[in-house]
C-alpha cells in the first residue's frame, strides 16, 4: 500500500511539473507575440505574465509539497511562495500593469488600420503606449509607435492623431518643451521609427 502511495506521489507531482513547463511554454508563446509587429490574438490570449507565473510556480511548489515529505524542505518551498507573493505582485502591478485606452481611430480611408494610445501610470508618473494594429481580427499585428513617460518634461502626450492613412502625427509636452513627431507607416503598418521619452 505504501508503494501505491509513493506511485500517486510521484505521478502527481511529475503532472504539477508537466503543468508548471505549460504554463511556461504558453506565456513564451504570448510574449514572443506581444512583441512589436506580432500578432495580436495570441498576445491578447497567451501574454499574462503576473497569472501563468503564478500559476507556474504555484505547480511547481505543490509538485515539491506532493513529492517531498521532508518538512524543512516544505517549509522552505512554502517560504519561498510567500516571498515572491510579496515582492513580484506588488512590483508587477506598479510597473507593469497595463494602461486604459485612450484612443482608438481608424485610418483615413482604412479601416483595418488603427491607432491606438493606451494610458497607465509608472508609480506616480503618467505613460502612455501608443500602437498601431494592422489587420482585421486573425490576422492583426499590433506595432509599437511610442512610449511617453510623463517624468520627462516633452514627455507628456498633448496630441495624437492621424495625419494622412500612412502618417502619425504625434504631439509631447507644452510651451518650450512642445515636439512634433511625424511618422510614416509602410505598407504593412510597420513604423519609420519609434518614438521613446523618458524611459
Amino acid at each position: 500500500m505504501a508503494e501505491l502511495t509513493d506511485g500517486r506521489r510521484k505521478r502527481t507531482a511529475v503532472a504539477l511539473v508537466g503543468a508548471a513547463g505549460v504554463l511556461v511554454v504558453t506565456e513564451v508563446i504570448g510574449t514572443w507575440c506581444a512583441r512589436s509587429g506580432g500578432l495580436r490574438l495570441p498576445a491578447q490570449l497567451f501574454h499574462h505574465p503576473l497569472l501563468f507565473g503564478c500559476a507556474a510556480s504555484a505547480a511547481l511548489i505543490c509538485a515539491v509539497f506532493t513529492a517531498v515529505r521532508n518538512p524543512v524542505v516544505r517549509f522552505l518551498a512554502g517560504l519561498v511562495a510567500v516571498a515572491a507573493a510579496l515582492t513580484v505582485v506588488p512590483v508587477y502591478l506598479m510597473f507593469g500593469s497595463g494602461g486604459e485606452q485612450t484612443l482608438n481611430a481608424a485610418a483615413p480611408g482604412r479601416s483595418d488600420r488603427r491607432l491606438v494610445v493606451e494610458e497607465g501610470a509608472a508609480v506616480i508618473d503618467p505613460v502612455w503606449r501608443v500602437y498601431v494594429d494592422e489587420g482585421s481580427w486573425l490576422t492583426k499585428r499590433r506595432w509599437r509607435v511610442a512610449y511617453l513617460n510623463g517624468d520627462a518634461a516633452d514627455g507628456y502626450l498633448t496630441d495624437a492623431s492621424w495625419s494622412g492613412a500612412d502618417r502619425i502625427r504625434l504631439v509631447t509636452g507644452e510651451g518650450e518643451d512642445r515636439r512634433v513627431h511625424l511618422i510614416d507607416l509602410s505598407d504593412g503598418g510597420r513604423p519609420s521609427r519609434t518614438v521613446s521619452i523618458g524611459r
